[in-house]
């Protein structure tokens, strides 16, 4: 599904609270704590962040009585679409080109890899 408008940018907690949510596809806020691996953890904390997600247009819920289901309505490909095309824009002048020659020059890639890459861009051509 094609998004027309951008999505907002998520803080640091929204996305790891998000990388939970789209891990699990369906879960409660103690599924996301549990994750988490803090059993300290504030329920109320994890509760707010997982609201806001929702506000911000990336979860809903299902309620089951006071119980709240949460799944993802956005996917983690239509976030890192976003966040990658925001990156060439801002870095590399919108050149896709420019962010690819980046990644081969930066990355090390060795001819294996780069081969790889050239044939993975070569089947999604039309």
């Amino acid at each position: 599904m094609k998004r027309k408008t951008s999505l907002p940018t998520l803080t640091k907690a929204e996305e790891e609270v998000m990388q939970i949510i789209w891990e699990l596809e369906r879960c409660l806020v103690r599924d996301v704590i549990d994750r988490l691996g803090d059993p300290d953890m504030p329920h109320s904390t994890i509760s707010s962040v997982v609201r806001i997600l929702e506000k911000k247009g990336f979860v809903d819920h299902k309620a089951y009585g006071k119980t709240h289901e949460y799944f993802p309505i956005v996917t983690k490909d239509e976030y890192a679409q976003q966040g990658v095309k925001s990156l060439m824009e801002k870095y590399f002048g919108g050149s896709p080109k420019k962010l690819v020659s980046f990644l081969v020059q930066n990355e090390n890639m060795d001819l294996k890899e780069l081969n790889e890459l050239l044939k993975s861009v070569n089947n999604k051509k039309p």
